[in-house]
């Protein structure tokens, strides 16, 4: 039986905890998670996706503020397993937890790209047709330690956030179990630091677009939808949209074409199809209803 404790906070983390809970090779002996977070308007306290499965199959549940803290390492080194594993657990692990059982993380890009804390959307961002999941052993530096195994999967140029999020969970359940059953078999390679990119934290700011470029602004939409979500500077939201074309050249912002259930807005490189947007503090809406609400007609400008 191989003794793991886990640490992961959000659905990515939790389907690999199930996946380890249903494995009849595999004991969870704890699981370390943030702590509850107030969610929403009303700010009720929500515990992390991870707690609520690790309770449901009556596994400890340790949820430290700082996993630094002196006390909360020495209860942890109480608990005796074969592994830990880390899967956007959310907090830098130190010296003694790394050195109490090997720390295999769950990365979700192909190091010794996109270390850092939004690798999926910067895949999409970026327009990459290929991404994967990076098992490596973990060290004190983020996201630096040695690959054991990366599992690749091409990436449509029009998939969403949300599919590929799904896709490259269910990637990482599979290799977390083969690594941990098969951890002699693979020889831990170094990352090539010269080679490294970063990504940092997505905030609500990323999400302003303009008409420059089509191909920018869709993958921003394919990065961003639901959340933070893509808006013009004049806080209009682009709710649904396509990319028309790639190349053409156009006044930024001119509206091309009004068809029956979009229409066609030029960027400065190539076009995009607008289906929906949402004015500031109103619901979201169809764009012919927005359009002919502004008495807009082709050659004006949506902003």
């Amino acid at each position: 039986m191989i003794k793991v404790i886990f640490m992961g906070t959000p659905d990515y983390a939790d389907a690999i905890l199930k996946a380890l809970i249903a494995d009849n090779d595999i004991k969870v002996v704890g699981v370390y998670t943030q702590p509850d977070k107030p969610v929403g308007r009303k700010k009720i306290l929500t515990p992390p996706p991870v707690k609520g499965t690790a309770q449901e199959h009556n596994i400890a549940v340790y949820q430290p503020v700082r996993l630094r803290d002196e006390a909360v390492v020495n209860e942890l080194l109480k608990i005796e397993c074969d592994y830990i594993v880390v899967a956007a657990y959310g907090q830098i692990l130190p010296r003694e937890v790394l050195d109490h059982a090997p720390c295999i993380n769950l990365h979700a890009s192909i190091l010794p790209q996109y270390r850092g804390a939004s690798p999926i959307q910067q895949t999409l961002l970026n327009g990459d047709c290929e991404t994967g999941v990076t098992a490596m052993l973990m060290e004190e530096g983020l996201d630096t330690g040695a690959i054991l195994k990366i599992a690749k999967i091409a990436v449509p140029e029009d998939e969403m956030v949300e599919d590929l999020f799904d896709r490259l969970t269910t990637v990482a359940t599979t290799l977390t179990l083969d690594v941990l059953k098969n951890f002699s078999h693979y020889a831990p390679v170094a990352q090539d630091d010269a080679a490294a990119t970063h990504c940092k934290k997505i905030t609500k700011a990323d999400g302003e677009v303009s008409f420059d470029n089509a191909t920018v602004l869709f993958n921003k939409y394919r990065a961003f939808t639901p959340w933070p979500g893509i808006y013009l500077a004049s806080k209009l939201k682009l709710k649904k949209i396509a990319l028309e074309d790639k190349t053409s050249h156009n006044e930024a912002g001119k509206i091309l074409s009004i068809d029956k259930d979009s229409i066609v807005v030029g960027c400065k490189v190539g076009s995009i199809r607008v289906y929906k947007v949402q004015p500031q503090s109103k619901k979201e809406m169809d764009v012919l209803a927005y359009i002919n609400g502004k008495r807009l007609q082709v050659a004006d400008y949506l902003s």
